[in-house]
């Protein structure tokens, strides 16, 4: 609707609706709830392979910049000749700032970003998430990536509040354990019977028939490059199968001829421009 203000012959033209285009999803995803008696364990077990491991982030300590007058700055000068060598001493049992172990912290995924990223890839072997993080669909979304990249998931109550502290951060929602983890294998196999199975509607298949290695009488000493490669083969061997269950009956498709009623080249993906509107002009 154009409007015409009285006193101007300009026409304004009224402001377009922007119309914004989203998917929704019929479904409702929630994590499962873990018993009292297996949270206890699962944080347990956390925290006494990370303190058996040592990894912690350490963080430079900052300093607060005070205007100082004369007299402070003298003084400060002549303590600073003096105790040269006391700082000297004490710079030097300072640990660097940063991750005390480069390659453990490679085996693990820290942080909601993270995880995602390590899922996209199906680099993980087992997944938490902290029940603290809202809203909850900071989280929801890794319930179907999990599941569909057969990734044992679950949300743990407290787990922000005992392994941040241990680990040097402030808060964690989620952890992730990857494939490669040679430090956290015993870890895994003991959490994974621990967290109930995913439930989603379009996936057949359970997480748990995926991690039937755990169950299996494999030796404490064998090497986690095994253990990934048996992982994969059998998703492959639940992939063939789902594929092959799952193929519809193409006997009785009739295919019908394509018509192309015209061909218009446009190499260069040119559009056509808008036609002008005639005005029609009064005598």
């Amino acid at each position: 609707m154009s409007v015409i203000q009285q006193g101007t012959a300009t026409l304004r033209k009224a402001k377009k609706i922007t119309v914004k285009t989203c998917l929704d999803n019929p479904f409702v995803f929630q994590w499962k709830t873990i018993d009292g008696k297996d949270m206890h364990f699962i944080l347990q077990t956390l925290e006494e392979r990370i303190k058996r491991v040592g990894l912690k982030k350490i963080e430079s300590p900052r300093k607060k910049k005070r205007s100082l007058t004369k007299k402070q700055m003298e003084r400060k000068c002549d303590a600073s000749t003096n105790e040269l060598p006391k700082e000297e001493e004490t710079e030097s049992h300072q640990q660097k700032p940063g991750w005390t172990d480069i390659s453990i912290r490679r085996q693990l995924a820290i942080g909601v970003n993270e995880v995602t990223k390590a899922l996209e890839r199906n680099e993980l072997l087992l997944l938490l998430v902290c029940k603290s993080a809202k809203p909850a669909m900071i989280t929801s979304h890794l319930i179907e990536l999990s599941a569909s990249r057969a990734t044992p998931a679950g949300q743990v109550p407290r787990l922000s509040e005992t392994v941040a502290p241990l680990l040097g951060l402030t808060s964690i929602l989620a952890l992730g354990f990857k494939k490669q983890s040679d430090k956290f294998t015993e870890t895994i196999e003991a959490i994974i019977p621990k967290i109930p199975a995913l439930e989603v509607p379009w996936f057949q298949y359970r997480t748990e028939e995926s991690v039937a290695y755990a169950d299996t009488d494999s030796s404490e000493n064998e090497e986690p490059d095994e253990l990934a490669e048996a992982l994969g083969d059998e998703l492959t061997s639940q992939k063939r199968k789902r594929t092959e269950s799952n193929q519809p009956d193409l006997s009785n498709v009739i295919l019908q001829p394509l018509k192309i009623k015209k061909l218009v080249p446009n190499p260069n993906k040119i559009k056509k421009p808008p036609r002008k509107k005639k005005k029609a002009f009064s005598a």
